[in-house]
């Protein structure tokens, strides 16, 4: 008997600039149904997020234009699960450094991050990475005027490192609860494990979500409070 399929989730890309149909035909691949996110009403309907890389000043810009960058830290800030790569990083992160002056970002992650700490797009590279909870050995990780997590807090759990080379030891995963960043793109590999890694994030708190939704005891058997007993 085959196992049952797992419960649908519906993943939205934050679709203001950047790499969005890689992120929504990984996400699709997966099995979730993937709806790119430029207004508010689009981001109440999803149980996910992914903010993918481009330019986090012209993201922000463009989400307080639209009126969008309330609305997105409320919902990540309340547990709505979130997924940033490269600028996404950027985006989560409380605190920056070398960014421009008052540039908002989310604050979903305890985490100092450096904007474009690996250099211009001329010195982009891609090197093998270990990622914590990613089964199946190294993936390669594509960097591109990539930022780096300067410091994370104590709530956050380092996922990977980068090995070797100038940048040795520099953090470039993160997780904390349900909200997920990396400084590379794996959307533009073919390997989906980090995708994966996430969409089960989602899956499990929309899982909780419904059980928290249906009380205890609530069913066919249970009684009507309001009826005669």
């Amino acid at each position: 008997m085959s196992a049952p399929a797992p419960d649908p989730v519906r993943i939205g890309v934050l679709a203001l600039q950047g790499d969005v149909r890689e992120h929504l035909a990984v996400l699709t691949a997966l099995g979730a149904e993937a709806v790119p996110v430029r207004r508010p009403e689009e981001l109440a309907g999803v149980d996910g997020l992914v903010l993918p890389g481009g330019e986090s000043t012209t993201m922000t810009k463009l989400a307080v234009r639209t009126g969008l960058l309330g609305p997105l830290r409320e919902a990540v800030r309340g547990g709505l699960p979130a997924y940033g790569t490269c600028a996404g990083l950027v985006l989560l992160a409380e605190r920056l450094l070398d960014a421009p002056p008052g540039q908002p970002t989310l604050g979903a992650l305890d985490v100092t991050v450096r904007r474009n700490a690996f250099g211009r797009q001329a010195e982009s590279f891609e090197s093998r990475i270990e990622l914590a909870g990613v089964p199946g050995g190294p993936l390669s990780a594509v960097f591109i005027r990539a930022p780096w997590v300067e410091e994370a807090g104590p709530d956050v759990e380092v996922l990977g490192r980068v090995v070797g080379g100038p940048a040795d030891g520099r953090i470039v995963a993160v997780r904390q609860g349900d909200v997920v960043a990396t400084s590379f793109h794996p959307e533009l590999t073919g390997d989906t494990r980090v995708h994966a890694l996430f969409v089960d994030v989602v899956r499990q708190a929309a899982a909780v979500g419904r059980a928290v939704a249906v009380p205890s005891g609530a069913g066919a058997g249970a009684p009507d409070p309001g009826g005669e007993q």
